[in-house]
């Protein structure tokens, strides 16, 4: 039984009683209501029926006079679904573009009905919306879908074995007195999380390259493997003309594909940007408060001895790394197959 129907019930025994015992004073001390409850009570009763013992709340029954018409709210909501993240004012001053007239409160007031007052919830009706029935989507309603979606910041880069990609990235350190601007090139290997970096005064193609040659390819022809991919940003020192940029001739000539991310999608080559902030992190700041470097060639030994430790002794709590260390998982994460096709052509 609700509490509604319990009062309602309760109600009908103060009549009752008082009924049955002739005075309304003493059923009224019986049941703890006043005598003014009680003529409210047995007023309705007459009035209403057993309807009359309800409760109900005051104020006006059915929709508010003042609310928008359907058309209007009907426009409301579909403003809603194209453009999720405008604000009330910004749907009312776009619905008058358009003659509809309504006021910031009355979009408010859409919105609490539907249960979206806040963009979230705007935006689950939209990845709803989407889900449910088959619609185009514009490129504003697919940027933001991507970027509040939980399942986008986790979206992680496939990378079944060892050499299938590598992430590569350039990243400005600082300034160092008498040099200038420092920037590292830095370099992945998404499956086992090996790292290659080398600081340079610049960022030119030419610095990319040196890394992949000196660095990179090195260790994988140590251990008899290639490179499949290598995965960059648009930035200059990695793109350009395929026919006369030099880290583009470079992959040509050593048979790798290069892939590319999306303008303006950081996470999609997350596992370098989480490199650098480790590499800021654990070295760069504690070194910079540790020793004074004059030149960049002593940064290099003491980043070369921390790569050392990174890939060697760190343990990695990153994807399927499960505490391993990146050397363990690059040799690991080696393809039998591949091995074997070396030996052949040797």
């Amino acid at each position: 039984m609700t509490t509604q129907k319990k009062v309602a019930r309760r109600k009908l025994s103060l009549l009752e009683l008082a009924s049955d015992l002739g005075n309304v004073s003493k059923a009224c001390r019986v049941m703890g209501y006043s005598r003014q409850q009680f003529y409210e009570i047995r007023r309705n009763f007459q009035t209403y029926g057993a309807d009359g013992l309800i409760d109900r709340l005051p104020g006006t029954k059915g929709p508010h006079p003042n609310r928008v018409t359907a058309e209007i709210e009907a426009a409301i909501l579909d403003h809603a679904l194209a453009h999720p993240c405008h604000g009330p004012m910004r749907v009312a001053q776009e619905l008058a573009l358009k003659g509809i007239q309504v006021s910031s409160g009355g979009v408010r007031g859409v919105w609490q009905r539907h249960s979206l007052l806040t963009k979230h919830e705007r935006l689950l009706r939209l990845e709803k919306a989407t889900a449910e029935r088959k619609l185009t989507l514009s490129d504003e309603q697919i940027r933001l879908l991507e970027r509040f979606s939980p399942e986008f910041r986790e979206r992680h880069i496939e990378a079944p074995y060892t050499g299938a990609v590598v992430a590569v990235d350039t990243f400005f350190v600082g300034h160092l007195k008498g040099v200038g601007k420092v920037y590292l090139q830095t370099a992945i290997d998404c499956h086992s999380r090996h790292a290659w970096a080398r600081l340079y005064p610049n960022k030119l193609p030419v610095t990319a390259v040196q890394l992949m040659n000196n660095d990179v390819l090195p260790t994988f022809d140590a251990h008899g493997i290639s490179i499949v991919a290598v995965l960059s940003d648009n930035g200059r020192e990695f793109c350009g003309r395929e026919d006369r940029h030099p880290y583009e001739l470079f992959l040509q000539l050593e048979g790798i594909e290069h892939k590319r991310t999306r303008v303006n999608r950081p996470q999609s080559n997350g596992i370098v940007e989480r490199l650098h902030r480790t590499l800021l992190d654990e070295h760069f700041r504690v070194e910079g408060r540790r020793t004074w470097f004059e030149t960049i060639e002593e940064m290099q030994v003491v980043l070369d001895q921390y790569l050392i430790d990174y890939n060697t002794k760190r343990p990695h709590q990153g994807r399927g790394m499960n505490g391993r260390t990146p050397i363990t998982a690059f040799i690991a994460g080696i393809r039998k197959e591949e091995t074997t096709q070396t030996k052949k052509a040797a």
